[in-house]
C-alpha cells in the first residue's frame, strides 16, 4: 500500500507543470565610468561615445527568446553545461545521438545562456542584434528528422554576421537606414539550411563592415552599440569588423558563427576573441545577398572556437552560385572535416617571417611547429604598400552598394545609392552616425576612371600574389606563418586563404594567433596543419567570467 502512495505521490508531483521562467527587463544604466575606461585602455586615439545601442532595445530581443525558454530552467542550464559548454560539434553530435542532449535542448540551452550574460550589465558584450523567432520550432523538428547519415551542421545553431541576408530577421549592417531591412536568405544561408542549420540570430559589427568613419572604433554599429571583447570587456579591443561573431564564439553564444571580410575584418575579431577564423579564397564561398563593400576581395568566412568546428561550417557554406559567377571558379566541393584528424606537421615546410620574431609567442609557435617535425625556414618578406588602397575600396564600393541595395533590400527601403544613405544620416547625426561618415564621403567624391581602376586592380594583385609566390617558391614552402591579421592586406589583394588559431595570451591577457597562409583554394591543407597545431598545442582558453 505505502509501495502505491508513494508511486501515485511521484506520478503526482511528475505531472506538476515546470515554474515558467521570467527574463528580466533589461534597464539602461549610466556608462561614463565604463566609456572612461575603455577610452583610457584603447591604445589608439579613438575615443569610446557609446556603448548602449540608441535604436536596439534588449527587451525585443528577450521578447523573442522567452517563449523559447518558457520552461528551461536554470537547473536546466546548469545540468546541460558539461555536455555543450566548449564542444566541438562531433562531440554535441554524440551526446545527441546518445539520448543524453537533443537539438532542441541545445538550442534552448544557447539562449539562455545569451539571456544569461547579455542581460547583466557587467557581462554584457552587445553582441545580439536579433534572435531567429522559430529557432526552437526548428530545433524541435531536427530532433524528429535526425539521421546518422546527416551533414555535421544538422542541428546545429549557427549566428551570422548582420550583413548577410536572412529570412525572418532584418539585415542591418548595422546601419539605421537598414533596421527594417528583410530580405530572403543569401546563397551561404540557404546552403546551411539545405544542410539542416538552424540559423540562431544575428550578432553586431562594425558598422558597413567598417567602412564607413575613419575615427570609430572597431565593434561599433548605430543598431548594435559597442561589441566587447569577453578576455577584456572593457580593457581589450573586438577587431573588426566580424565583432560579434568574434565575441559570440568567445562567449559560447553558438555552436558556430560566420564572419565576412574585405581586408582584416575575419581574422583580426577571430584573434582578438581567441577563436578559429578562415578566411577563404575569393569565390570558394557565395557572396550574393550580403551587404558588399568589394566584389574584388569580399568572402564570408566561418569562425569558431575550433578548427574541427571550421571545417565543418566551410563545408555546409560551399556551392556554386549563378548568382556570383566567380564561385565557378572553386574547384568541386570537398567534405573539410573528414581528413583532418589525418593532419600533420611533420615534414611541412613552413616560412617563418624574420620581422614577426621579435614577438615572443610566434617565436615559441615556430619552435613548437619544429618540435612537432615541421621545417621552419626563415625568409626576409618583401615591401608591400597598397597606395590609394582606400580609392581602391571606394571605387568598388560605388558600385557594389548600389546593387545591393537594388537587388536585396526589401521594398521598404527607398536608398539606391551611397548619396541617398549619406543623406538619410545626416537627417539625425547624434544616433545615426555619432562618429562621422567621412569614408562615405570620400565614396561619393570618388571619381577614379574605370581604366585606371581596372590598372590599379591588376597592379595591386600581381604585386601581392608576388609578396607570397618569391618564398613559397624560393624556399618550396607549404604555408607561410604570419601573426593575426598582420598580412591580410596582402592576402586580400592576391586572393589568397588565411586561417588564424589561438597560439597563446600576452602578459596583460591578451590573446594571440598564429595565422596560417597558402596558395588559393589550398584550405583543406590550411584546416589539416591547422588542426595538427591546434590538437598538438590546446592554446586556446576560454575567457574568465564566461565559463
Amino acid at each position: 500500500m505505502r509501495k502505491s502512495l508513494l508511486i501515485l505521490l511521484s506520478l503526482l508531483f511528475a505531472c506538476q507543470p515546470k515554474p515558467e521562467t521570467i527574463i528580466p527587463t533589461w534597464e539602461p544604466y549610466d556608462e561614463t565610468s565604463e566609456l572612461e575606461e575603455i577610452s583610457s585602455n584603447d591604445p589608439g586615439s579613438r575615443t569610446f561615445k557609446i556603448i548602449q545601442s540608441k535604436i536596439l532595445d534588449k527587451n525585443d530581443i528577450w521578447a523573442v527568446i522567452g517563449p523559447q525558454i518558457r520552461f528551461f530552467s536554470e537547473e536546466d542550464y546548469q545540468e546541460l553545461k558539461p555536455l555543450i559548454y566548449d564542444q566541438d560539434i562531433p562531440t554535441l553530435q554524440s551526446h545527441i545521438q546518445s539520448g543524453d542532449l537533443s537539438y532542441e535542448k541545445l538550442t534552448q540551452w544557447y539562449l539562455y545562456r545569451i539571456v544569461k550574460f547579455e542581460n547583466d550589465r557587467n557581462k554584457s558584450l552587445h553582441t545580439i542584434i536579433s534572435v531567429n523567432p522559430n529557432a526552437v520550432a526548428e530545433a524541435r523538428q531536427k530532433d524528429k528528422a535526425k539521421s546518422k547519415e546527416d551533414h555535421p551542421i544538422f542541428g546545429m545553431p549557427v549566428l551570422l554576421k548582420d550583413n548577410i541576408n536572412t529570412e525572418g530577421m532584418p539585415t542591418t549592417a548595422g546601419a539605421h537606414i537598414l533596421k527594417d531591412n528583410t530580405p530572403p536568405d543569401a546563397f551561404i544561408v540557404k546552403r546551411i539550411k539545405e544542410k539542416g542549420g538552424i540559423i540562431l540570430g544575428k550578432v553586431n559589427l562594425s558598422e558597413w563592415a567598417y567602412f564607413l568613419c575613419r575615427s570609430c572604433p572597431s565593434g561599433y554599429s548605430a543598431i548594435g552599440g559597442q561589441t566587447l571583447n569577453p578576455y577584456g570587456r572593457l580593457k581589450f579591443g573586438t577587431g573588426g569588423s566580424s565583432s560579434g561573431s568574434g565575441s559570440s564564439m568567445a562567449a559560447n553564444y553558438a555552436a558556430a558563427a560566420v564572419g565576412t571580410e574585405t581586408s582584416g575584418s575575419i581574422l583580426s575579431p577571430s584573434s582578438a576573441n581567441s577563436i578559429v577564423g578562415l578566411k577563404p579564397t575569393i569565390g570558394l564561398l557565395s557572396r550574393s545577398g550580403i551587404v558588399p563593400i568589394s566584389s574584388t576581395l569580399d568572402t564570408p568566412g566561418p569562425m569558431t572556437r575550433s578548427v574541427m568546428n571550421n571545417a565543418i561550417l566551410l563545408s555546409a557554406m560551399t556551392g556554386s552560385d549563378s548568382a556570383d559567377p566567380i564561385t565557378d571558379s572553386a574547384p568541386s566541393q570537398k567534405i573539410y572535416w573528414e581528413e583532418l584528424k589525418s593532419g600533420s606537421l611533420k615534414g611541412l615546410r613552413l616560412g617563418v617571417n624574420k620581422g614577426f620574431l621579435q614577438d615572443s609567442l610566434y617565436q615559441i609557435a615556430v619552435g613548437k611547429i619544429s618540435d612537432f617535425g615541421a621545417d621552419t625556414i626563415h625568409f626576409d618578406p618583401g615591401r608591400l604598400g597598397f597606395d590609394g588602397f582606400i580609392t581602391f575600396l571606394n571605387a568598388d564600393m560605388k558600385v557594389d552598394l548600389p546593387k545591393y541595395l537594388s537587388e536585396y533590400v526589401s521594398d521598404n527601403i527607398t536608398a539606391r545609392s551611397v548619396e541617398d544613405v549619406v543623406n538619410y544620416n545626416l537627417e539625425d547625426t547624434l544616433t545615426r552616425i555619432p562618429y562621422g561618415q567621412a569614408l562615405f564621403d570620400g565614396i561619393v567624391a570618388e571619381n577614379i576612371s574605370d581604366e585606371d581602376f581596372a590598372k590599379m586592380k591588376m597592379e595591386y594583385k600581381q604585386n601581392a600574389s608576388e609578396f607570397f609566390e618569391k618564398p613559397l617558391q624560393e624556399h618550396q614552402l607549404d604555408a607561410i606563418l604570419s601573426i593575426n591579421n598582420f598580412s591580410a592586406g596582402q592576402a586580400a589583394m592576391a586572393q589568397y586563404p588565411c586561417l588564424t588559431v589561438p597560439m597563446g595570451y600576452q602578459e596583460s591577457g591578451r590573446p594571440r594567433n598564429l595565422t596560417f597562409i597558402a596558395r588559393p583554394f589550398e584550405e583543406d591543407k590550411l584546416l589539416k596543419m591547422a588542426y595538427a597545431f591546434e590538437q598538438a598545442t590546446k592554446a586556446r582558453k576560454s575567457p574568465k567570467g564566461y565559463e
